[in-house]
C-alpha cells in the first residue's frame, strides 16, 4: 500500500550524460570534481566542453588593422583541454572533450543538445555588483535558458 511516505523514482537515475563547461579555472575544476562523483555513481558519460570566445569580425575595425591571434588562441585552448581530458580519464574512463568557438553560454546550450546531455554541471565565479553587471554571468544565462537541469557549484564553499 502506497502511503504518503512512498518515495518516487529519483529522476537522477535517468542521467546518462553530463556536460561540464570549463574555463580551466578553480570553479570549473570544482564542477569537474562534482560531475565525476555523480558520473561514477550513475555510470554516465562526461563531456568536458571549452568554449573559446573569439572576437566578432567587426572588432577588427576598432583594432586599427591588428589581427587577433585566433589560431594561436584556439591551439592553446585545444592543448589545455586535451591535457585536462587525459588527466581526468585517469580517474574516470568515460570522459571526452570538445572545443567550440563562440559565445560561451550559447555554445554550452548547443553542445548539450548536440551531445544529448541530461545534466549540465558548471562552476560559478560568484561575481556580484558591478563586475557581474559588466561581465554578465554565463552560468546565469545557461540556467535561465537551458531545457535540461543545470547544477552549479563554486570553487569554495563560502559565499563570495
Amino acid at each position: 500500500m502506497a502511503g504518503s511516505n512512498a518515495r518516487q523514482e529519483a529522476p537522477v537515475s535517468n542521467i546518462q550524460h553530463l556536460l561540464v563547461p570549463t574555463d580551466f579555472g578553480e570553479a570549473s575544476n570544482a564542477a569537474i570534481e562534482l560531475a565525476l562523483a555523480l558520473a561514477s555513481k550513475l555510470d554516465a558519460e562526461v563531456t568536458l566542453l571549452h568554449a573559446t570566445w573569439l572576437p566578432p569580425v567587426y572588432y577588427s575595425t576598432y583594432a586599427g588593422g591588428l589581427a587577433w591571434p585566433t589560431d594561436e588562441l584556439e591551439g592553446e585552448a585545444k592543448k589545455e583541454l586535451d591535457e585536462l581530458v587525459a588527466k581526468t580519464r585517469t580517474r574516470y574512463s568515460k570522459v571526452n572533450g570538445t572545443l567550440v568557438a563562440g559565445d560561451p553560454w550559447e555554445c554550452i546550450l548547443a553542445a548539450a543538445t548536440k551531445h544529448g546531455a541530461d545534466l549540465i554541471v558548471m562552476g560559478t565565479h560568484g561575481r556580484r555588483g558591478i563586475p557581474r553587471a559588466l561581465l554578465g554571468s554565463v552560468a546565469e544565462k545557461v540556467v535561465r535558458s537551458s531545457p535540461i537541469p543545470v547544477l552549479t557549484t563554486s570553487a569554495t564553499s563560502t559565499a563570495q
